[in-house]
């Protein structure tokens, strides 16, 4: 990952975070935010209070009203700050996207010929051919060829990926770069709908949407703001009938310190960095809520190949039965894949060359190739003298020479059974009526992965893997990645009814991929995490992408989505806890002189009323940007029952958050007293 995307802070963003706190000042914009809204409205009476004193009788205030407004103007500019810092990273990535979009030509294959085009002019359905040195110019699939990619532009990574037609490695962005062979690849977007493009969208903010936690907490501040904002309407004309004299910037003063202008403050500053947080980890969230739905999941399922597996099934081993010998088997399977484009297909013929093995390929002139459809789960070719050649899988390949009046090898089940107990993939390869033997397919487990799902299970997930492979086969691969449990042979429809079912029980489900048969469940999912080497149509069905197309990375996405949730809830806590110190400082400062009694509640032993409402306001500003970096970087993760998470948020943020305001606003006091 590039040392770029980890960096929380630069001089850059901050700077343009300072601009952007005074361009938010717009209330259009601030409106958004309700409690803040109300700040900046208090702000802008005070203004007025302090510019035309003479117009309202506040002569003898002007001093006290210009502090007032300085404060709560600060006030805003830092909820603003904490906003556009957390914006600011997302717009960093952004601009750094926005570089790998260069206007390159484009090979445009057309009636046969080869054109030169611009890629601005292509479409989706064009077929272009990208060479050695070449940039990508635009999304699309491989439907020919095999070619190293580099997509350090887009994932940070400088090893190149390996792209090539048919299985789930065919999808390629516009932007990368070919760095060796040569593609032929189908464009699947029109201009300014590319991949790139909507990462642009996605990290400046443009899509970003409330979650329905966020939206359930901003009605609850608003809640607290309408209730506090009635009380101190309604306080100026009681003190007023009890003959005590209430300035305008005080009552405001008390309404800006009671309504919870903290949690306010670093609301949207919280959400957002959660989105950036991910981000950081080269995933890219389509939504907050996606993050947020990841701190709650229970189940996680995940495709096998491709995700818990490299997914690049080899030909390792002719296995012979029926008397046949491994010559024969490799030379039948290797006609058989002449023109099979898939990599079980060339990994056939490039097997061949390594074990030093020839056959005779005109065999094969002017036969016709079948292609592998999921209805016959074979394919094969018609050769010119009437033979017919298959290979696929055991089962299938058993019921066509049954048709063709063949008998099946004694040895056949028993030699595919132990291909599939080894993790395998058995292929068998007939000619008419005749099994000559198998070809073991091997697909290998991702390091690291048994240690993942062990931590996915101590934060409470349940995983499942999914297979089209034989039962057997997809037992040996659950039990060496260590997933909880597996659904063998399933289809596209199964993975849904799965999720479904999960989701009926009150379960949140993360789903895992990267082929065009995921696509329908990674849609269904509360989580679809596709990974960014699969097609485009499991891209465009997840709700997040993985950049660096590691199934795993759904740890560290689960990890941000708690702490998102737990960050949000402690400087709730906090800010909360925080009203109790404001009202020792301010309601006896408002009262005192004319009930002198009230001085019992000046626990504090502030050294003035005036300095006491100064204090708490200055306090209620400066402890927004000292909240900045705990926003930003999160309440740190650790599994826990939700009781004890609620008993650690009272003690440390609920006790913090009155008795730091306590000895804040005292310290400050100390100093405010001298000027006052």
């Amino acid at each position: 990952m590039s040392a770029n995307r980890k960096t929380m802070l630069t001089s850059a963003i901050a700077s343009r975070a300072i601009k952007d706190s005074f361009v938010k000042l717009n209330p259009a914009s601030m409106m958004r935010n309700p409690v803040m809204f109300v700040v900046e409205v208090g702000t802008v009476v005070v203004l007025l209070l302090t510019l035309f004193p003479r117009f309202f009788g506040t002569e003898r205030d002007v001093g006290f009203n210009l502090a007032v407004f300085l404060i709560l103007l600060f006030t805003v500019l830092f909820a603003n700050f904490a906003e556009a810092l957390a914006e600011g990273r997302g717009k960093a990535q952004a601009d750094s996207l926005k570089n790998t979009k260069k206007e390159v030509n484009a090979n445009k294959v057309v009636g046969g010929v080869v054109k030169v085009v611009p890629s601005a002019d292509l479409r989706k359905g064009d077929v272009v051919v990208v060479s050695q040195g070449e940039m990508m110019p635009g999304d699309g699939e491989v439907i020919e060829g095999l070619a190293s990619v580099d997509e350090s532009a887009i994932t940070g990574e400088s090893a190149p990926v390996i792209k090539e037609a048919g299985g789930d490695f065919s999808s390629v962005t516009g932007g990368t770069r070919v760095v060796s062979d040569k593609i032929t690849v189908r464009i699947t977007s029109d201009p300014g709908e590319s991949f790139i493009d909507r990462m642009i969208s996605l990290v400046e903010g443009a899509k970003r949407q409330k979650t329905p936690n966020e939206l359930a907490l901003n009605t609850l501040l608003t809640s607290l703001t309408i209730i506090f904002l009635v009380v101190v309407v309604t306080l100026g004309p009681i003190a007023g009938y009890l003959e005590i004299d209430l300035q305008v910037p005080v009552l405001i003063a008390l309404l800006v310190c009671l309504i919870p202008t903290t949690i306010g403050g670093l609301l949207s500053a919280i959400g957002i960095a959660g989105m950036d947080r991910v981000t950081q980890f080269n995933v890219l969230a389509m939504s907050g809520k996606a993050v947020e739905a990841a701190g709650d999941i229970n189940m996680m399922i995940l495709d096998k190949t491709g995700t818990i597996t490299y997914g690049n099934r080899m030909a390792s081993e002719f296995v012979p039965v029926g008397g046949s010998d491994v010559r024969t088997v490799g030379e039948w399977a290797s006609i058989s894949s002449l023109n099979d484009e898939t990599p079980e297909g060339r990994s056939v013929l490039e097997m061949m060359k390594q074990q030093g093995m020839t056959f005779d390929a005109s065999l094969a002139a002017g036969a016709d190739f079948i292609e592998f459809k999921a209805e016959t789960r074979m394919s094969g070719v018609d050769l010119p003298d009437g033979r017919k050649v298959r290979k696929g899988a055991v089962d299938a390949v058993k019921k066509w020479v049954a048709a063709q009046g063949g008998s099946i090898p004694v040895d056949l089940d028993a030699a595919g059974d132990s291909i599939a107990r080894e993790g395998g993939t058995p292929l068998a390869v007939a000619v008419d009526n005749r099994i000559y033997g198998l070809i073991y397919l091997k697909d290998t487990v991702k390091p690291g992965m048994r240690e993942r799902f062990d931590q996915l299970r101590q934060m409470g997930i349940k995983t499942i893997m999914c297979t089209g492979d034989n039962p057997l086969t997809a037992a040996t691969i659950a039990r060496e990645a260590g997933v909880d449990d597996f659904m063998a042979e399933s289809k596209p429809e199964d993975k849904i009814a799965l999720i479904r079912r999960e989701q009926a029980e009150g379960k949140l489900v993360a789903m895992t991929g990267d082929g065009t048969n995921d696509a329908p469940a990674l849609a269904q999912a509360d989580v679809g995490l596709a990974m960014n080497s699969g097609t485009i149509a499991a891209k465009e069905a997840a709700n997040m992408v993985d950049l660096d197309s590691d199934p795993s990375k759904i740890i560290e996405v689960v990890s941000i989505g708690k702490q998102l949730l737990m960050t949000r809830g402690a400087l709730t806590t906090f800010s909360i806890a925080n009203d109790i110190a404001k009202y020792f400082a301010i309601i006896p400062a408002m009262f005192i002189l004319a009930i002198p009694e009230m001085s019992v509640l000046n626990v504090m032993g502030l050294g003035s009323p005036l300095s006491a409402i100064l204090s708490a306001l200055i306090f209620n500003a400066i402890i927004i940007p000292l909240l900045i970096p705990l926003a930003m970087k999160g309440v740190a993760y650790k599994p826990m029952s939700a009781s004890k998470l609620l008993s650690r948020n009272i003690v440390i943020y609920g006790l913090g958050g009155v008795i730091v305001p306590f000895a804040g606003i005292k310290l400050i006091d100390m100093v405010v007293h001298l000027w006052v």
